[in-house]
């Protein structure tokens, strides 16, 4: 893993130059052309229709945030709000890694992970470390007190830029278990939502002997080809499956070009802070505008549009094990969001111990579900204490 196993402080500090440099692009961005206001009729009204996200993001929408980027966006204050937590960066395996590591005043908290997902950041968690750390004021009981370890995936934001081939998830869940082990932690959990609900499960295949259980947003379980698996499904389970060839034919062209040519679009997004804007919003735009915002500063900032996409490649063109995971596993799988079939979910991970789906939330639960994610990480964990 590396000769340099020390642990530095950090703390973010953007030297004032690169924000007036920012503002100064955004002062002259080029807009993209969209089809023009078009006539249309639907039985009801007939008026000038702009074009909505069926072609992707509106230039309306980039028009209004780029607005605010300039003059009502606030970076130092998001700064700050991260700068409230200790951060900490380490080598391991010879690539820088960013960390968040809050421990919890309860002596018996639990130890645990986290993993954001793409095109999003430590900030995805900012919000669930007070819960997490201290729930006796957040409602909770002390028992549900939790140590949080929160990571930059290598190659984002302030881990970033990769400078190495091979930074999948299973590099990265390697990456992990050295982390926790160099931060002292005997046993632990790990939670993760997006990219990070790959990585999550792999931390527990690639250390089975600390990892206490494995809490995800998503299982990424596909059908495998073989027509006996689909024999029986029930209506529910055809309408899963229905939406999981929607969400692989029509919502995930931005993985399909990150997994085959992430350098192609990195060029442009390394030049226009606009194009990264709209990069982050094709998946962040449910969420608040500041969250948008803040995160397409941070890639901005750290210049990691290129290496957070080659995580992408990187994942694709490598082997992935074939046996099924065996670590106490956990989803919580959100309204609207990727929802997966059970049959599936149980073929690749053998002893998923917590099963819940609720009727709200998204992708992004941090941001419009975060009750019912800590709640759910709370019963979760307390299942495998046996309390």
């Amino acid at each position: 893993m590396g000769n340099n196993t020390e642990i530095k402080p950090f703390r973010v500090d953007v030297p004032q130059a690169e924000l007036d440099e920012l503002a100064g692009r955004l002062a002259r961005v080029r807009w993209a052309n969209e089809l023009p206001e078009s006539e249309v009729t639907d039985g009801i009204q007939k008026g000038p229709v702009q074009p909505g996200w069926e072609y992707g993001v509106p230039l309306e929408y980039v028009r209004r945030l780029v607005a605010r980027w300039r003059d009502g966006y606030d970076w130092r204050a998001w700064e700050a709000k991260l700068n409230a937590y200790p951060q900490f960066t380490t080598e391991i395996d010879g690539q820088n890694i960013h960390f968040l590591h809050v421990r919890s005043a309860e002596p018996d908290a639990t130890p645990l992970i986290l993993t954001h997902g793409w095109p999003n950041s430590v900030f995805e968690y900012l919000d669930l470390i007070g819960p997490l750390t201290d729930p006796v004021a957040h409602g909770g009981d002390a028992a549900d007190a939790f140590h949080v370890v929160i990571p930059s995936l290598p190659g984002f934001g302030f881990s970033g830029p990769t400078r190495q081939k091979g930074w999948n998830r299973h590099r990265t869940a390697r990456a992990w278990a050295e982390l926790m082990r160099r931060l002292g932690y005997e046993r632990y959990g790990t939670h993760g939502n997006d990219a990070g609900s790959l990585v999550a499960p792999e931390v527990g295949r690639n250390d089975p002997d600390h990892v206490i259980g494995v809490h995800v947003t998503q299982l990424f379980s596909f059908p495998s080809g073989d027509p006996a698996e689909l024999v029986d499904l029930t209506e529910e389970e055809q309408a899963y499956l229905d939406f999981l060839g929607s969400f692989n034919d029509d919502m995930s062209g931005y993985a399909k070009l990150q997994e085959t040519a992430p350098q192609n679009l990195a060029h442009a997004l390394a030049d226009s802070p606009a194009g990264q804007l709209a990069w982050t919003a094709q998946l962040l735009a449910t969420t608040d505008d500041d969250h948008v915002l803040t995160n397409a500063t941070l890639y901005w900032l750290t210049n990691t549009a290129a290496s957070a996409a080659r995580f992408y490649y990187e994942d694709h063109h490598t082997d992935h094990p074939a046996e099924p995971t065996t670590a106490p596993t956990g989803l919580a799988s959100f309204a609207f969001d990727f929802r997966p079939l059970r049959r599936f979910a149980d073929r690749d991970h053998t002893n998923i111990v917590s099963w819940s789906e609720f009727d709200r939330g998204s992708h992004w639960a941090t941001q419009d579900a975060p009750d019912l994610l800590i709640g759910d990480l709370r019963a979760f964990f307390r299942k495998l204490r046996g309390v």
